[in-house]
C-alpha cells in the first residue's frame, strides 16, 4: 500500500486489530440473519510525511450510507463545545450578517444552529441522508454530498465562498485527503479562515486510545503530518489550540497560502517541537503501542469473565464506534455484556456490529439495575456518570477500559 498523501510505500506498522465490521454499521433484526462484512483493521505510518493511516479495504460510500447513525447533537458537552466555538469565531473574525460560514460534515446541525442564531448566513455540507435530514429540520441549508475540489468549485460558482469554514472530526474520515484539503483552499475567500478539529495522534499513542481506530477513520493525525498535507494543497497553518474533546484534540487554524495574511502563532512551532521530542518523526515513537493495546484488551476481558463467574450483571452505555472497536478486538459477545444503552433513537432496537449486542433505551437500565455499567465512550465519562448517578446510588459501579481498566 502507498501513502494516501505522498504516495510513498508504507512499511512501518502502528497497530493491527485483526478484522472488524465498520463501526457504525449497526444491525437490524432482519440483518442479524445475514452475513456481515468484516475488513482487516491495520494502521501503518508513512516514513516520509508521517501520516498514520488504515490499509484501504473499505470505501467511504459503504461507511457513510443512508442509515449512518452517528448524531452529534446527543452529547450535551459536545453541544457546549460547539456553541463556545461559534462565540469565539464570531468575536475573533468579526463575523456578521454579511459573512458566510460553511461547515463540512455538518451532521445534524449541532454547530450551525448556533451560527444561525447569530443571523449569519451559513451552509452545511453533509453526505449522509439521516443526519442531513435532521439538520434541515432545524432550518439549516444542507448540500448533501461528499466534499472535495469538485463541490468546492460548485459552491464558489453559486456565490457561496466562505469567510469561515469549519471541519470538525472529519479530516480523519476522508480517503482522498489531498482532494479534500484542496477544496478548502478553493472555497475560502482570499482572507477567509478554515478551522479543523481532530483527535491528536500524540494523545492516541500516549494514552492507549486504540479504540478510536476504526474503518471510518482513514487517517490518524499529527500536526507534523497535517501541516505538510495543507502546504501541498494550498493552505498554511497559522495557529493551533489543544482541546480535551474526544480524548484530546487539536483545533487548527489555516488560511489560503496565496492570499492569507494572518501571522503564524508561536503555538504552531511549539507543538511541532513537542511532537518531534515524542518521536513522531522516527520509528521509536510508534514502538510498543501494540503491546500496550493488548494489555488493555486482556485486562478488560479478564474483568468481564470474572464478573460472569461471580454471577454479576454487566451492561454498557453508549453505542459508540470506539466501543465497537474494543468489543470486537476483545471478542466480547452478549454473554459478557447483556446490552448497550444509548440515547439516540436511531440506534435503539438495533445491534452492535460484530458483537451483535442489543442496543436499548435508558428505561431498560433503570429497570434492570446491573452490577456494572461499562462506559464505552470513555471521553464522556464525567458527563455520563453525572447523568446516570442513580446507578451508583443503587449499588452499581461504573467501568471504563481505556486507557486502563477503572472501576468506580
Amino acid at each position: 500500500m502507498r501513502c494516501r498523501h505522498c504516495g510513498s510505500e508504507l512499511e512501518l506498522p502502528l497497530l493491527d486489530l485483526g478484522s472488524a465490521p465498520p463501526s457504525n454499521a449497526y444491525l437490524t433484526e432482519q440483518s442479524l440473519h445475514a452475513p456481515e462484512k468484516w475488513f482487516p483493521l491495520r494502521v501503518l505510518v508513512c516514513e516520509q510525511c508521517w501520516l498514520a493511516q488504515t490499509e484501504d479495504f473499505s470505501q467511504a460510500h459503504e461507511l457513510f450510507d443512508a442509515d449512518y447513525a452517528y448524531f452529534s447533537g446527543f452529547s450535551s458537552s459536545w453541544l457546549e463545545h460547539s456553541e463556545c466555538y461559534v462565540d469565539d469565531m464570531v468575536a475573533r473574525l468579526g463575523l456578521n450578517e454579511t459573512s458566510h460560514v460553511v461547515e463540512v460534515a455538518a451532521n445534524d446541525g449541532y454547530l450551525l444552529q448556533y451560527v444561525q442564531a447569530y443571523g449569519i448566513p451559513c451552509t452545511g455540507v453533509e453526505p449522509t441522508a439521516s443526519t442531513a435530514a435532521a439538520a434541515r429540520a432545524k432550518g439549516i441549508a444542507i448540500v448533501q454530498d461528499f466534499f472535495g475540489v469538485r463541490l468546492a468549485d460548485e459552491l464558489v460558482t453559486q456565490g457561496k465562498q466562505a469567510d469561515l469554514t469549519a471541519a470538525n472530526n472529519v479530516l480523519a474520515h476522508v480517503p482522498d485527503i489531498n482532494d479534500f484539503v484542496a477544496g478548502f483552499a478553493r472555497l475560502l475567500k482570499p482572507q477567509g479562515v478554515a478551522t479543523f478539529e481532530f483527535p491528536h495522534l500524540l494523545r492516541l499513542i500516549a494514552e492507549n486510545q486504540f479504540d478510536t481506530i476504526y474503518h471510518e477513520h482513514f487517517s490518524y493525525l499529527s500536526l507534523t503530518a497535517v501541516e505538510r498535507i495543507f502546504a501541498a494543497n494550498g493552505l498554511s497553518v497559522f495557529d493551533v489550540e489543544e482541546h480535551p474533546t474526544h480524548g484530546g484534540s487539536l483545533r487548527l487554524f489555516a488560511q489560503r497560502s496565496d492570499s492569507g495574511c494572518q501571522p503564524r502563532a508561536a503555538s504552531v512551532d511549539a507543538l511541532l517541537v513537542r511532537e518531534t521530542k515524542a518521536g513522531l518523526r522516527e520509528h521509536g515513537g510508534y514502538a510498543g503501542f501494540q503491546d500496550r493495546t493488548n494489555r488493555v484488551k486482556d485486562d478488560f476481558l479478564t474483568f468481564l469473565l470474572q464478573a460472569k463467574r461471580d454471577g454479576k450483571r454487566v451492561a454498557a452505555y453508549g453505542a459508540a464506534a470506539k466501543g465497537n472497536t474494543l468489543m470486537n478486538y476483545a471478542g466480547i459477545r452478549p454473554d459478557l455484556i447483556a446490552y448497550v444503552v444509548d440515547r439516540n433513537p436511531a440506534k435503539q432496537n438495533k445491534y452492535m456490529p460484530g458483537s451483535r449486542i442489543p442496543i436499548v433505551d435508558e428505561f431498560r437500565l433503570q429497570a434492570d439495575r446491573p452490577d456494572y455499567l461499562v462506559i464505552l465512550p470513555w471521553n464522556l465519562k464525567a458527563e455520563v456518570m453525572e447523568q446516570l448517578a442513580y446507578v451508583q446510588e443503587c449499588g452499581g459501579k461504573f467501568v471504563t477500559a481505556v486507557p486502563q481498566l477503572e472501576v468506580s
